[in-house]
């Protein structure tokens, strides 16, 4: 890696003329000219000499000898063509003014019908100006718009060889602000994009949350960097390492000074692209650019999100919509609540006409609310149609009657018939939280509530009948965000392994986001791990949430993610290369893990890795050596099979000299050595015991080389305890020198991840139940158990650098206001 490099300055100020300049010429983007001069302001080294002849114009020889170089390049300049070189935008002439004039002037005719065939093959792309316009209206069209044709110099590239061109853009996102890209350049880069595996053609990163070095160290990870370096065969180094950091660092720097979260900036940079930089004797040389601008969005008005303790923690709950009669939504979530534990004279319900329902008091109307609740509950839980929302939040927020309220009806933005409901429900919070007081916090809408271990209630309106729960059981220090109701509820009613302390469904997110919430148990004392389920983010929330994810990886936490939704941005041709290369679940997955977050791909992937936080989230990870055991030979080669992937590698760890005397003293004793060789994975033999297993286990648990164990159980091996209800004492899984027994005592002996494979039918679920109860992550087949373990422990690994270098010296510590709702992370 390079030493420190000294940032290229960059003048601000010549650069927002440049877009104040066009701005007031009604434009929302800059010319290619115009970037070029973006560009040697931002401190890029090498922008090529340009000359604009306007359309019209009779340039001198003098006018066109005044480029350098034995040739010229032409380029047609013209607000709606992007993509110049599909309608022959583009040409290589000699450089002789006769042969620069004759190029030109067919330009300015052909390039417009060759535009207009092109948008008529493919209207759907047609700029907004020329839509429905078709022949020689279209053309005349186009060629009206033409500004001319820029003459620039041509720099002969090294080499014209594949990977030699990088595309470098930054593009502004609705969710996460500002991301920088960069990957294999040229016309072709979108296919590299597609056919190469994710992240070798192209990389992506929040500007926000990182720096030159770091988005340096993701670039060389692609092909594009391999090539560039003369990391390949045939190849030669064509660029410095020095001047790709300077590079990103000045588009970095630019990203955030133009971004959208940047309260003081003068514009915002929507879309900002060079495809390609190619590289002549150590040069980087810009062939093509663009970019789109718009001026400075409104701020959006902070939420007092300090309120959520109170939603997750209240000393008192109102609840609206609870029927006396029958057994409806609002009634059946009165009953979870007084279920779980909360006290029923620190509940009220809002209802005329009755003084009780299941021995809580009623009360007709907010007005009314009991004395010792001072006007005002902890939490308003709303479980009326979605038609009396809007009027019921007025009276709330005007009576100041509840701290945070929970809206569980949906009709609240679902559907286009409902939107405009929802747009006044919104508007009508945010000038509450504009006012002095701030308002309440509003969780929903089309919400299905909230379960608190610690805070005693439970808002969920399923049916105990429909979802029994375990209310004594012990919960662990997670937490389950979901914006899906249902997504949560079907994983705990599947998973019941799975004992978070708070499961909360996030709904619409009318007012409460997903990074408000991740902000707040980021800082809370009561959860180690959060895991989240999301389907889309509000604007630049997920840049929150990833600032929320960074914060509670510096603060030890787990975050957990899942995405849902991965339909890549549609590509069209009026927009740059960098948005259909980096598209949204891209821009998300990668924004995510640079924030520390644990991503999952799958439902199945996002219960595991959930199970191995809740119960390893206290077990140090060292490193991603395995050791794995089983008395199935089939296990040992398929938990070898599964070390690698695109996503993940673990290595099978040596055992040391200490360690194989130890197993071949287990094996002789065992009478198992002339059956059982020393290997990793090690094939135990199906003779192997419930004590051969577990000193196995333990001696490889104490091997130095080792950093996680995992152990296949042979559930179906006759020397096995491994039934519950067994006729016969020597197959009973609580037997005290049974397998569980004895991997429960090594669990608690041992710092090292332990995970059990327990492979077989029903019949097996006591066994692995009972293993789960004594907190030993089990899997019912060995891939899977080596597929979660490998991604857990990269994960964690990553985690671990993240705070390492937070802990550096001259790092800056992440501050989060309340108040305003800013927050400075450091890469």
């Amino acid at each position: 890696m390079p030493n420190a490099h000294q940032a290229p300055a960059i003048d601000f100020d010549a650069i927002t003329e440049l877009f104040r300049t066009a701005h007031a010429e009604g434009r929302s983007f800059l010319y290619e000219y115009e970037v070029y001069t973006l560009l040697a302001r931002s401190g890029a080294e090498t922008p090529p000499r340009a000359n604009l002849i306007p359309k019209g114009a009779r340039p001198s020889d003098t006018e066109l000898l005044a480029i350098p170089g034995d040739k010229s390049v032409l380029k047609i300049v013209s607000p709606t063509i992007i993509h110049k070189t599909e309608v022959g935008g583009v040409r290589i002439v000699e450089r002789e003014p006769d042969r620069i004039r004759s190029a030109w002037r067919r330009m300015l005719y052909e390039v417009p019908e060759n535009y207009t065939a092109w948008l008529e093959r493919n209207p759907d792309a047609a700029p907004p100006a020329y839509r429905g316009l078709t022949g020689e209206v279209l053309t005349d069209a186009i060629r009206r718009d033409l500004k001319g044709v820029l003459q620039v110099q041509f720099m002969p590239p090294d080499s014209s060889a594949f990977g030699n061109e990088l595309i470098v853009g930054i593009r502004r996102t609705r969710e996460f602000g500002m991301i920088l890209s960069a990957g294999l350049g040229g016309t072709d880069t979108e296919l590299y994009a597609e056919r190469f595996r994710k992240g070798q053609a192209i990389v992506a990163a929040s500007t926000a949350l990182t720096d030159a070095e770091a988005f340096f160290a993701l670039f060389r990870q692609t092909i594009s960097y391999r090539k560039l370096a003369g990391l390949t065969r045939g190849q030669r180094r064509i660029v410095t390492d020095e001047q790709l950091i300077e590079c990103f660092d000045s588009f970095i720097r630019m990203a955030n000074h133009y971004s959208p979260a940047n309260p003081d900036a003068p514009f915002i940079i929507e879309e900002l692209e060079i495809n390609p930089f190619a590289f002549t004797d150590f040069l980087m040389v810009p062939l093509d650019g663009m970019c789109r601008f718009s001026p400075p969005d409104a701020r959006a008005v902070p939420r007092p999100i300090e309120r959520i303790r109170p939603l997750l923690h209240p000393r008192s709950i109102g609840i609206i919509g609870v029927s006396a009669s029958r057994e409806n939504f609002g009634r059946t979530i009165l009953r979870n609540i007084l279920a779980e534990g909360f006290a029923p004279e620190n509940i009220v319900i809002i209802r005329e006409g009755e003084s009780a329902i299941d021995g809580v008091t009623c009360v007709p109307s907010l007005d009314a609310l009991p004395a010792h609740m001072n006007g005002c509950v902890d939490l308003f839980v709303v479980a009326v149609g979605a038609g009396q929302v809007p009027e019921l939040a007025e009276q709330i927020i005007d009576r100041g009657a509840a701290q945070s309220v929970m809206l569980i009806p949906g009709g609240l933005g679902e559907t286009e018939d409902s939107r405009d409901r929802a747009d006044r429900l919104i508007a009508r919070i945010r000038d509450a939280h504009a006012s002095n007081h701030g308002g309440p916090v509003f969780l929903g809408a089309n919400c299905m509530g909230v379960v608190s271990r610690p805070g005693q209630y439970d808002t969920w309106f399923i049916p105990e009948e429909k979802l029994p729960k375990d209310r004594t059981a012990s919960y662990r220090r997670a937490a389950l965000v979901s914006q899906s109701g249902a997504f949560m509820l079907h994983r705990i009613s599947q998973c019941p392994e799975l004992r978070p302390a708070y499961m909360i469904s996030m709904g619409n997110q009318t007012d409460l986001t997903l990074g408000d919430m991740l902000h707040h148990f980021s800082r809370s004392d009561d959860v180690d791990v959060i895991a989240v389920y999301a389907e889309g983010f509000n604007d630049l929330d997920g840049l929150e949430f990833c600032r929320a994810v960074r914060q509670a990886v510096l603060s030890g936490k787990e975050v957990l993610f899942y995405k849902a939704g991965r339909t890549p941005e549609g590509k069209s041709a009026t927009s740059g290369h960098t948005a259909s290369l980096a598209g949204d679940y891209m821009v998300c997955d990668s924004c995510l893990r640079q924030a520390g977050a644990i991503v999952a791909r799958t439902f199945t992937q996002f219960q595991d890795l959930f199970l191995l936080a809740e119960t390893m989230h206290g077990k140090p990870v060292r490193g991603n050596r395995l050791a794995a055991v089983s008395g199935a030979g089939f296990e040992a080669v398929g938990m070898a099979d599964s070390i690698h992937s695109d996503d993940y590698a673990m290595r099978l760890a040596p055992f040391s000299a200490a360690t194989q005397s130890t197993l071949q003293g287990i094996l002789r004793e065992k009478r198992l050595d002339a059956l059982v060789g020393i290997a990793n994975p090690m094939d135990i033999n199906p003779a192997a015991d419930d004590e051969t297993h577990a000193r196995v286990t333990e001696a490889l648990a104490q091997d130095p080389n080792v950093d996680a164990v995992i152990v296949g159980l042979d559930p179906l091996s006759p020397v096995m305890h491994t039934l519950e209800h067994a006729d016969s004492a020597s197959f009973d899984l609580h037997a005290p020198g049974g397998i569980v027994a004895r991997l429960r005592d090594l669990a608690l002996r041992t710092e090292k991840p332990l995970i059990c494979v327990a492979d077989g039918g029903t019949l097996y679920a006591p066994l692995r139940k009972a293993l789960l109860d004594a907190e030993l992550p089990v899997f019912p087949v060995c891939d899977r158990a080596v597929d979660a373990l490998a991604q857990y422990v990269q994960a964690r690994l990553h985690m671990a650098n993240i705070r390492s270098q937070q802990a550096a010296p001259d790092e800056t510590p992440c501050v989060r206001d309340t108040g305003n709702m800013e927050c400075v992370i450091p890469s």
